[in-house]
C-alpha cells in the first residue's frame, strides 16, 4: 500500500504538545501509529510530494545519533529483540524529529525491511557510512559490533566537529569584532577628535591628512565596509558551488597555505583514517571502504588524489603504494600503512593514524588561536597609535607656536 507524509500535532503521554512528519498510509494509519507511540492525535494534513520530507523540528545532531546506537547496542546486547527496541527508543526520545524517524523505520520493520533498509529511507539523518556498516552487520548477524563501531566513529566525529568549529568560530568573532572596532573608532569617533584641526591654521602632517581621509571614507560608506565581507563570502561560495575548477582552484591554494594548509590537510586526513577504519573493521571490502570513507574529505585536490588511489589498489598495487604515488599523503602515513599492510594489523594502524592527526589537529588549533589573538591585538595597538599620532601631532604642534 502506497504511503504518504502527513503533518500532524499531537499530545504525548506526558501531556505536552507535539508536531512532526510521518509517513502513513492514510490518516486511520497515522492514527494508530502515533497511538502506539503513546501520543494523541489532535490534527494533521497530508504533504504535497513536491516539498518532499521535512522533519519540521531541529535537525538531527550526531550526539542525538550517538544516544541511538548506544542504546540499540545495549538492547541488542541484552537480546531485547529490534522491534521492542526500537519501539522503546522511539517513546523515550525528547527529540520530535528522531521520533518521527524512528516511528517510520518501525513501520518499514515491521513490514519486513531490514534496518538498513529502512534507515536507508532517510538518507538527510543515516548516511552511507552507517547503511554500509549496518548492512554488512546484517550479514554477518553481529549488530551489536556494528553499534558499537558507529558509537566510536560518532563519538570521533562529534569531537572532530568540535575542534573544527573552534578553529573556525574564535578567529571570526575576533576579526568581526576588530572591524566593528575600526568602523565605529573611524566613523564616530575620530571625527569628534578631530574635527577642530582642520581650524588650526596650519600644515597637517601626513599621518594627520591620511587619518582624516580614512575618517571621511568611514562616515560616507561605513555600510560598505561592513557590508563588503558577507558579500565576498557569498560569492566565494556561489562559485565554489557552481564551478569544479574554482573549486578545485581554491581548494589546491587552501592547503598550500603557509598555517591554515597544514591544519585542513590534517583534519581531512584524521576523517578519513577514522572512516576506513571503521569500515575496514566491520569486514568492509577495501574498495568499498576507501568509496565511503572518500566521502567524509572535503578538499577537492585530496579527492582527486583518493580517486587516483581507488583506481591504483582496484588494479592490485598495494595501498600504501597507492597512497604514496598520489604525493597528496604525508610519508608518515604511507609508512604506518605499509607496517599494517606487512603485518596484517591493518586497523589498528589506521586508528593510530586518527588518533594522531586528532591530537595534532587539536595541538594546531590552540597553535593558531595563540598566534591569531596577539596577531590581532598588535593590529588594534597600531591603529590607535595611528589615531594618537594624527591627532595629537597638530596640537602640540600648534603650542609650540602660543606665545605666553
Amino acid at each position: 500500500m502506497a504511503s504518504e507524509r502527513y503533518k500532524y500535532r499531537a499530545i504525548n503521554n506526558k501531556g505536552r504538545p507535539v508536531r512532526g512528519v510521518i509517513s502513513a498510509a492514510n490518516e486511520m494509519d497515522l492514527y494508530n501509529q502515533l497511538q502506539s507511540a503513546g501520543m494523541e492525535l489532535v490534527q494533521c494534513a497530508a504533504l504535497s510530494k513536491k516539498k518532499g520530507f521535512s522533519l519540521g523540528q531541529k535537525k538531527v545532531k550526531v550526539r542525538d545519533l550517538i544516544q541511538l546506537f548506544m542504546h540499540l547496542e545495549q538492547m541488542q546486547s541484552a537480546g531485547v529483540p529490534l522491534l521492542e527496541a526500537l519501539s522503546d527508543i522511539r517513546d523515550s526520545t525528547d527529540h520530535d524529529g528522531l521520533r518521527d524517524i524512528l516511528s517510520d523505520i518501525f513501520r518499514n520493520v515491521s513490514d519486513g525491511s531490514s534496518l538498513s533498509e529502512a534507515m536507508a529511507l532517510h538518507p538527510k539523518v543515516f548516511v552511507n557510512l552507517y547503511i554500509s556498516l549496518i548492512s554488512s552487520a546484517e550479514e554477518t548477524g553481529d549488530l551489536t559490533s556494528a553499534y558499537l563501531h558507529l558509537v566510536k566513529y560518532l563519538k570521533w566525529v562529534d569531537d572532530m566537529q568540535t575542534k573544527v568549529r573552534k578553529a573556525t568560530r574564535y578567529p571570526t568573532i575576533l576579526v568581526v569584532v576588530v572591524i566593528l572596532t575600526i568602523v565605529v573608532m573611524m566613523g564616530f569617533v575620530v571625527p569628534q577628535i578631530v574635527g577642530f584641526i582642520k581650524y588650526l591654521g596650519q600644515d597637517l602632517p601626513f599621518m594627520t591628512t591620511s587619518l582624516m581621509a580614512t575618517s571621511e571614507f568611514f562616515q560616507s560608506y561605513w555600510w560598505a565596509v561592513l557590508a563588503t565581507p558577507p558579500i565576498l563570502f557569498t560569492i566565494f561560495k556561489f562559485f565554489r558551488k557552481v564551478s569544479d575548477r574554482f573549486r578545485m582552484q581554491t581548494d589546491r591554494w587552501t592547503i598550500q597555505m603557509p598555517i591554515a594548509g597544514p591544519l585542513i590537510r590534517k583534519i581531512n586526513i584524521a576523517r578519513f583514517a577514522q572512516t576506513f577504519g571503521a569500515m575496514f573493521a566491520s569486514g568492509i571490502d577495501v574498495l568499498s571502504g576507501l568509496a565511503a570513507a572518500r566521502n567524509t574529505v572535503k578538499n577537492m585536490a585530496l579527492l582527486e588524489a583518493l580517486d587516483g588511489v581507488s583506481e591504483q589498489v582496484a588494479a592490485g598495487s598495494p595501498m600504501s603504494e597507492a597512497f604514496n604515488a598520489s604525493g597528496e599523503f604525508p610519508s608518515m602515513v604511507v609508512r604506518m600503512l605499509k607496517v599494517g599492510e606487512e603485518s596484517g594489523n591493518l586497523t589498528v594502524v589506521l586508528d593510530q593514524v586518527a588518533e594522531f592527526y586528532t591530537k595534532d589537529v587539536d595541538e594546531a588549533v590552540q597553535g593558531l588561536i595563540a598566534m591569531i589573538e596577539p596577531f590581532l591585538t598588535m593590529f588594534l595597538g597600531v591603529m590607535i597609535l595611528w589615531i594618537a599620532a594624527g591627532v595629537f601631532g597638530p596640537i602640540y604642534a600648534s603650542f609650540e607656536k602660543m606665545q605666553f
